[in-house]
């Protein structure tokens, strides 16, 4: 193997030194990007290129330069080749041989429809910058342009990034942070343009389905209006909601001035389904605040390279997914029985994941590049969401301020805290910082309360926090009680698979394992459809005999069953509140 010249920095080049991409897509159906860079003005006997490995806003390492493929260099100004070298997974090395003006041209595949990733067909073209844009170390202050040429003369190009004047579908972004942020979709798209407090919107709709633009659009003026009040203006020139309806994609992603989203195509006339369309725009576009600009010193300064570690992923993802069952409210999508309805529904998962158990908050969201996005048969057994537990640390947060001031301050006032001391000028907190700025709202000393809830798995204290709202939680068992067995099960493939085993349960004790197939109790066959009908024939204490299949291994293991645990939870109001518990729960949710 040759070996590789050591990697220098290209701090040596200045502002002479041009940076341009082309991306083109001849051939759609073959879900191949053709992507040129042109560097001109280069003065260094090496060029080193790199591709991202993730995308901020998700926090896993991705390997985005799997897809890459037909990688060549060479010189533009002469067309010859030049000598290349890949030296690591998304690192590659280019001999200039004294010319200033090279051309890179490569491949990419993209084929996977979500909103952190590429996607190119005959019916459109979507990417997101790091999924597809090489960059040059040392370089990634410069300002680039990018060229788009679609493959038909009716697709068109829709983007935040600003067009250059006097050339079609080209664009300049000030660096690659920028182009990373600014995603792109081309194609037969339907675009609606709205206007919010003087500022221009857009929503983009690629694919088909029941969506009602005009609905959504009416619905996101309120939702766009609500944040505002809470950071007193919009810090954007103009803002664009990049919508795919696909199959069954859901999920969403921030970015500074846009947000893509990925939803059901038939996931909008139910009414549970829209509200949790609306969620989701609450929740994206409360992130062009919080994360996008308010953001962990951590994230200040993208290394594209590698894991960007955080203990402080909590806030930035739970307090946003706080605010996005709020928001609605709020805005007057849904009322305040349908708050409470999504809060329990979050709360009956917290509550019934073991995981809450093992991992601290704190550590959930420092080990979100290796847990989070990579589940497995043990996840709800090891590990909690810092979604999941950031969002109820939030709940009690915001209960806790507003308590103890009659609902005068609260989390908003938290949010406006940390826009106006780190979010406007963009610069990133500290763990320290966060929990200072909260405790000075709250007029309180947290100390006790972060080293508990984010350090530590000591449950959380709804009880304690929601009574002086007139609430509390109510366990809901089965009217039939379910005697325990932990397991979950699901039909493949003609198959009962036994996804998950808890921990400690009667089946966990026997040594039943995921991945095990479930063939019967006491010799009758069962399916996932029937085990807790079946379950409900037996009483505590009783002593089972349940056969299954462990590696093609036939295994009849007997057990004792446990007392039922309740399946799902809900936040209800006390029958006779004060009027001081009113008047709070009125302040926090409304009449």
């Amino acid at each position: 193997m040759t070996q590789a010249t050591p990697i220098q920095v290209n701090n040596l080049q200045n502002n002479r030194t041009t940076i341009a991409y082309q991306v083109a897509m001849p051939q759609p159906a073959s879900h191949l990007f053709e992507v040129q860079l042109e560097v001109g003005n280069w003065q260094a006997a090496v060029l080193n290129l790199k591709m991202p490995v993730w995308t901020p806003g998700s926090y896993l390492v991705r390997e985005y330069a799997r897809h890459v493929q037909d990688f060549i260099a060479e010189d533009s100004s002469r067309n010859q080749a030049l000598s290349n070298q890949k030296v690591s997974k998304n690192h590659w090395q280019i001999k200039t041989e004294g010319c200033s003006e090279i051309r890179i041209k490569y491949r990419v595949f993209a084929h996977e429809l979500s909103v952190r990733t590429n996607h190119l067909d005959d019916s459109h073209g979507y990417f997101n910058g790091a999924a597809l844009f090489l960059f040059i170390p040392g370089l990634e202050q410069q300002p680039v342009k990018v060229k788009i040429i679609p493959p038909k003369t009716d697709w068109q190009v829709t983007t935040t990034l600003a067009e250059v004047l006097g050339t079609e579908n080209t664009f300049e972004a000030q660096d690659f942070d920028t182009l990373v942020d600014s995603p792109f979709e081309i194609g037969q798209h339907q675009i609606y343009n709205f206007e919010v407090l003087g500022k221009p919107h857009q929503l983009a709709i690629w694919g088909q389905g029941n969506a009602n633009p005009n609905k959504i659009i009416e619905d996101t003026k309120k939702i766009i209006t609500t944040q505002a009040k809470i950071y007193q203006g919009l810090p954007y020139e103009s803002y664009l909601f990049l919508l795919h309806l696909s199959s069954s994609g859901y999920g969403g992603l921030e970015h500074k001035n846009s947000c893509s989203l990925n939803y059901p195509r038939f996931g909008f006339r139910a009414l549970e389904q829209y509200n949790r369309f609306m969620q989701l725009v609450a929740h994206e576009f409360f992130h062009l605040w919080n994360v996008k600009r308010i953001r962990p010193q951590a994230l200040e300064k993208f290394d594209y390279e590698q894991e960007n570690y955080t203990t402080s992923l909590w806030f930035s993802e739970g307090t946003t997914s706080y605010y996005d069952i709020l928001i609605p409210l709020r805005a007057g999508i849904y009322n305040r029985k349908t708050c409470l309805e999504n809060l329990s529904k979050d709360l009956t998962r917290y509550l019934t994941i073991p995981g809450r158990n093992v991992q601290p908050l704190a550590e959930s969201s420092f080990d979100a590049w290796i847990k989070l996005y990579r589940r497995d048969s043990n996840s709800d057994n090891n590990q909690i969401s810092y979604y999941l537990k950031g969002e109820l640390v939030s709940l009690l947060l915001d209960l806790l301020i507003r308590a103890k001031h009659n609902n005068s301050r609260s989390l908003d006032d938290v949010m406006r805290l940390l826009w106006e001391k780190f979010g406007k000028q963009e610069i990133g907190f500290t763990e320290a910082q966060l929990q200072q700025a909260i405790a000075s709202v709250a007029q309180q000393d947290l100390t006790d309360f972060f080293d508990k809830y984010l350090y530590t798995t000591a449950e959380l204290p709804f009880a304690e926090y929601l009574e002086p709202f007139g609430l509390y939680i109510k366990p809901i068992e089965e009217e039939e009680p379910v005697p325990f067995l932990g397991i979950r099960v699901q039909s493949e493939n003609s198959k009962e698979v036994i996804k998950f085993v808890e921990a400690n349960s009667p089946a966990a004790t026997v040594g039943i394992d995921a991945d095990n197939e479930l063939l019967a109790i006491d010799g009758i066959r069962v399916t996932s459809q029937s085990l807790n009908e079946r379950l409900k024939d037996y009483q505590v204490g009783d002593i089972i005999q349940v056969t299954v299949f462990d590696q093609d291994e036939l295994k009849t293991l007997s057990l004792t069953l446990a007392q039922p645990q309740p399946t799902r939870y809900e936040i209800v109001r006390m029958e006779n509140i004060s009027e001081v518990q009113q008047q709070n729960l009125s302040g926090w949710l409304g009449n």
